[in-house]
């Protein structure tokens, strides 16, 4: 049997021998587990090690610079220029090496809007990796001739940086042109994910549509929440609410019709993950089914171990969306009533929650502030800033400037109340302070997507200008007042100071690319 990996216009390109294609779950396992990819731990769940690979390799992405790229992408560290005549050298290689191997192919979609939803073929050498985007994209969908993409995984493919234009072995390569994305050399699956994910950034904004880095749920009455954040800012754990239905953990539209996930599946973060504080993750967690990439098991009772940070601290969980109990059977929802910004503030300055107007709702997207906290990566001795556009520049091909106008018109047409929450420290920095309590921050999201916070009197903090509610009930009244948690104030201020200063030498880059009432949104240092 045989089938072809073809280019956007179904051109026969290479012959794939014997590949297993659209297997089910339990056929995925039984190749990974006969292969040597993994093993099956204490309850179902196929755990598996990306080896050196825990994450992304940013530096290694390139998109193909050509007619239809070079005046809409944002150029630079993010999106890195790979010329036709390279990605085509490393194209034929790669489709040599793949007609040699037995791969696995999924035939899946992304985007759960039929009118925007583009299909997706993915074509690896691990089955695993074919099994985490059964679990990640889209089962349902309309097969249109020309429009679909093909991705080519193959982890044990080395590039050479002198032939095809790299930095190293590993490479990342979209070409917008073919609808093709090239990985070589990487065992970690979400580059599979974010790779589509980059693709949609770049071709829904052309159709209308405002492709987002954040989770949505939906309450009872049909008032729909965003959650924006970077990772470990808390936004898949805020969004599965079980008293609210779960849209999707991390990748959404936002059209006309409103909001719609682009995935069929969850990426959670594993560590230290508990039944008492995310009884619906962790369920989904545990079950036959769901990936787990480098959680640590028992030698020989193949128990989990979710404490363990050996292999690293982004350790994650890829399920079907479905394992979540109250997840939307449709992916789709109306427009956003609340809009939530999630920061994890190592510097302990931030209020837990604050209201944002519209000049400041697109100064803190384009900001897309957290701290990573030190001790977590190599060299980091003391809270460092981070500052990442839209709370997703990896995966951003056009300028930043472009989706935060999509995100404000869309704010002011339907009127979405923002919040900015602080899911990081209280009482003081990282290591002096404590991190807020998963159960007041909850309290405090459910008050204000509720409406509960829309009367509440509120006082303007004096640095950053936004609206800090003065009372919610089951807080403590002295967390609403970050200042006031500090033993020594002076130092507090000082710290505010430093950061509002980092706020401004970040967004320098784009005052120029909006208005200036959102220049002055900014911290007033």
């Amino acid at each position: 049997m045989t089938d072809s990996l073809y280019d956007t216009a179904s051109t026969l390109r290479l012959p794939l021998i014997d590949p297993v294609t659209n297997a089910s779950t339990a056929v995925l396992y039984e190749h990974a587990v006969r292969l040597g990819e993994a093993r099956i731990a204490e309850g179902g769940p196929l755990v598996v090690d990306t080896g050196k690979f825990t994450g992304r390799s940013p530096r290694d992405k390139f998109v193909v610079r050509d007619a239809l790229t070079e005046h809409e992408v944002d150029w630079g560290p993010v999106n890195q220029p790979m010329s036709p005549e390279h990605f085509g050298r490393l194209q034929d290689e790669m489709f040599d090496a793949a007609a040699e191997r037995r791969l696995f192919v999924q035939e899946l979609f992304a985007g759960t809007d039929p009118s925007v939803q583009i299909p997706v073929r993915v074509v690896s050498e691990r089955a695993w990796h074919s099994l985490f985007v059964r679990n990640l994209f889209v089962h349902a969908g309309t097969r249109r001739a020309g429009d679909g993409w093909t991705v080519l995984d193959l982890p044990t493919f080395k590039a050479d940086p002198d032939r095809h234009e790299t930095r190293s072995s590993t490479a990342i390569a979209v070409d917008y042109t073919k609808r093709l994305v090239l990985i070589a050399n990487s065992e970690y699956a979400g580059e599979i994910k974010k790779s589509i994910f980059g693709v949609l950034n770049f071709t829904l904004p052309r159709a209308g549509v405002l492709p987002m880095h954040c989770s949505a749920n939906v309450g009872a009455a049909g008032d729909v929440a965003l959650f924006f954040g970077l990772s470990g800012t808390g936004k898949t754990t805020l969004s599965a609410d079980p008293q609210r239905t779960l849209v999707g953990d991390d990748e959404h539209g936002w059209s006309d019709t409103g909001i719609f996930n682009f995935e069929g599946g969850c990426y959670a973060k594993a560590i230290r993950l508990t039944a008492a504080a995310e009884p619906e993750i962790h369920a989904a967690s545990t079950r036959f089914g769901t990936v787990l990439e480098n959680v640590v098991l028992d030698p020989v009772t193949r128990a989990i171990d979710f404490d363990d940070a050996r292999k690293t601290e982004n350790t994650r969980a890829a399920y079907p969306l479905a394992y979540i109990p109250n997840a939307s059977t449709t992916g789709r929802a109306d427009h956003p009533a609340s809009v939530v910004f999630l920061t994890a503030d190592a510097f302990g300055v931030l209020p837990p929650i604050a209201r944002l107007d519209a000049a400041q709702a697109m100064y803190h997207f384009l900001s897309g502030y957290t701290a990573k906290v030190a001790g977590t990566e190599r060299g980091v001795d003391e809270p460092q800033a981070t500052f990442s556009a839209c709370f997703g520049s990896p995966f951003m091909p056009l300028a930043p400037g472009r989706y935060a106008e999509m995100l404000g018109e869309r704010l002011r047409r339907h009127g979405a109340t923002v919040w900015l929450v602080n899911t990081g420290w209280t009482g003081g920095p990282a290591g002096v302070g404590h991190r807020m309590r998963l159960g007041h921050t909850r309290a405090m999201v459910d008050a204000a997507l509720s409406g509960r916070l829309d009367g509440v009197p509120m006082r303007r903090d004096p640095v950053f200008g936004l609206e800090v509610p003065t009372a919610i009930p089951g807080i403590p009244h002295e967390l609403l007042d970050p200042r006031s948690t500090w033993a020594d104030p002076g130092a507090f201020d000082v710290q505010c100071d430093r950061l509002a200063q980092m706020f401004h030498e970040n967004f320098a880059r784009f005052a120029a690319q909006v208005a200036d009432e959102v220049v002055r949104a900014g911290p007033r240092a």
